[in-house]
């Protein structure tokens, strides 16, 4: 069951991609807070090699946005996306 819900979390992302930026953010925000609940359970069920092969996975498909919050939480400056 849990490697169902991580590739439909995979394919959930990709297809969010493709929409426009402006369509992009409730659908990405809700992608982005589930997957650490997915990596721990990835943890939890097979070991933490694969939970840390998913967080580089994660971190690779969301360095934007995470280098977004990295900025706004350190008060650096933030450039809006052209």
């Amino acid at each position: 069951m849990l490697v169902w819900l991580c590739l439909a979390w995979v394919f959930a992302s990709a297809l969010v991609a493709f929409l426009p930026m402006r369509r992009q953010y409730v659908p990405g925000v809700a992608l982005l807070l589930t997957a650490p609940v997915l990596i721990w359970q990835i943890a939890d069920a097979v070991g933490p090699w694969a939970a840390l092969g998913g967080l580089l996975a994660f971190g690779s498909m969301y360095r934007n946005p995470l280098r977004y919050v990295w900025k706004r939480l350190t008060g650096q400056n933030v450039e809006s996306p052209g």
